[in-house]
């Protein structure tokens, strides 16, 4: 069997060797999986919904053990890391109140009568992207699990620390061996097994926008059901009667934040022209005062990008640009790189077109709403995006006009686990989170009930 080396991104260390399942491993996952959802579907709901608040009480024990796992595999700041790990017991704790309120209907009809109930699918394979191990892993679980299927979870290659971590808190929870699995493994070996083997019947995955178009094709092969979490180029947007001070304090936390690897940043930043230079010139200080260091230092702000090859990715697009100005970052071991702002030439630049996935904003200038608009929607993504302004009429016309599925007004707040979270055209398909993603999980059931004529 394979092996892979994790590495930590801001010592490089070696860490720990995982072993990597291959294409027979896999299967024999899935097919446990699917014998252990003949009794897990069974399972009363309430039974099911105590065993999930079981995990969330878990997870709650190790918050601090998983936070450290994950600063150590991913390099996120230790803050950020607790926080999701505290995401992922309160993402159990939501969805373990689903299992007795999934209802169907009573439909009326002549003749009888008609009701609706909404079965679990079987197994769902669950592919986990790097950026952000433990809350994306949950997202995709906790909702299958609520709603009586069983998952093979696949972490990202690079970090499946937490993930796994995770599976191990799940059997001390008391959920059965085969209801939730991890395997990790390469995303052709695991993923794609996921993909064709006709025992799993639905694939969720977060992740690019070019993977998720073949995830979704090999799919289609077997009517197989998908939900798909992709890219984002989402927008800033600072208009003229917008508090300056507010939304330039605010900006770097939109776009650095977890050193940008994340598909909601606010990578592209459009500013009105009337505020242009006082904007810009708040937010170089907030750049400057934005830290980026050891990510155990409670005072961190952003840690490294995940690994070498990344940086080395991220540094490309900053080289071919005139960057205005940048922050900093620590120099030695670790796969650093600052806190970089752009200011745009050329709307057709690589940097402000393209999904980077690392700390760099690009800023251009707008005169008018409708033109501010258009740069926004002229994108083949459309995930989140925020829009900074004090007038409440043009927060809602502009909210509804922007193609994008999660927005904040005055805010970069894009994900909450009660709201459903999903993008429009090529950010996705589906939604994950809020009080319908258990749904998502089922295939609704007509059955009619003739009455006897007397």
């Amino acid at each position: 069997m394979n092996t892979y080396t994790v590495i930590n991104p801001a010592t490089e260390e070696a860490i720990r060797e995982v072993e990597l399942a291959d294409e027979p491993t896999t299967d024999r996952a899935i097919v446990a999986a699917h014998e252990a959802f003949q009794r897990w579907r069974h399972t009363a709901p309430g039974e099911r919904a105590r065993l999930l608040r079981a995990f969330a009480d878990s997870v709650e024990n190790h918050i601090d053990e998983l936070a450290d796992l994950e600063v150590a595999n991913a390099g996120h700041t230790i803050s950020n890391a607790r926080w999701e790990a505290g995401n992922v017991r309160d993402v159990l704790e939501y969805f373990a109140g689903m299992p007795e309120r999934l209802c169907g209907k009573q439909i009326p009809v002549e003749g009888g009568i008609d009701i609706t109930f909404h079965e679990p699918l079987g197994v769902v394979g669950v592919i986990v992207p790097w950026n952000f191990p433990m809350p994306i892993a949950a997202w995709g679980f906790a909702p299958a699990l609520a709603a009586g299927n069983t998952v093979v979870l696949k972490p990202a290659e690079v970090t499946p620390l937490t993930a796994m971590r995770l599976g191990e808190l799940a059997l001390e929870a008391g959920i059965p061996e085969g209801v939730l699995t991890i395997v990790p493994g390469k995303g052709s070996v695991v993923g794609g097994r996921f993909v064709t083997h006709p025992l799993v019947r639905k694939v969720v995955f977060t992740g690019s926008t070019e993977v998720g178009k073949r995830i979704m094709a090999g799919c289609a092969s077997q009517v197989k059901n998908v939900t798909l979490e992709l890219g984002g180029k989402n927008a800033n947007i600072v208009f003229s009667d917008a508090d300056v001070v507010a939304a330039a304090k605010a900006a770097p936390g939109g776009v650095f934040d977890n050193a940008g690897q994340d598909c909601c940043s606010r990578s592209r930043l459009l500013v009105h022209s009337d505020i242009y230079d006082d904007f810009m010139a708040a937010l170089q200080e907030s750049v400057s005062a934005f830290t980026c260091m050891n990510p155990l230092d409670e005072a961190a702000d952003m840690g490294p990008l995940v690994t070498a090859a990344h940086r080395d990715s991220v540094a490309q697009y900053v080289n071919e640009s005139d960057v205005a100005f940048s922050g900093s970052c620590p120099s030695g071991p670790g796969f650093w790189f600052p806190p970089t702002v752009i200011e745009v030439n050329d709307l057709k630049a690589r940097h402000f077109n393209e999904e980077i996935f690392g700390p760099v904003l690009s800023v251009t200038r707008f005169t008018e709403e409708r033109e501010a608009i258009e740069i926004v929607n002229n994108t083949d993504y459309g995930l989140s995006g925020s829009i900074w302004t004090s007038n409440l009429d043009r927060a809602l016309r502009v909210s509804r006009a922007v193609d994008a599925g999660n927005l904040s007004v005055n805010s970069h707040s894009s994900v909450r686990y009660w709201t459903p979270f999903g993008g429009f055209k090529q950010s996705g398909l589906g939604r994950e989170l809020g009080p319908d993603a258990v749904q998502a999980f089922t295939e609704e059931k007509n059955v009619f009930i003739a009455f006897e004529d007397n």
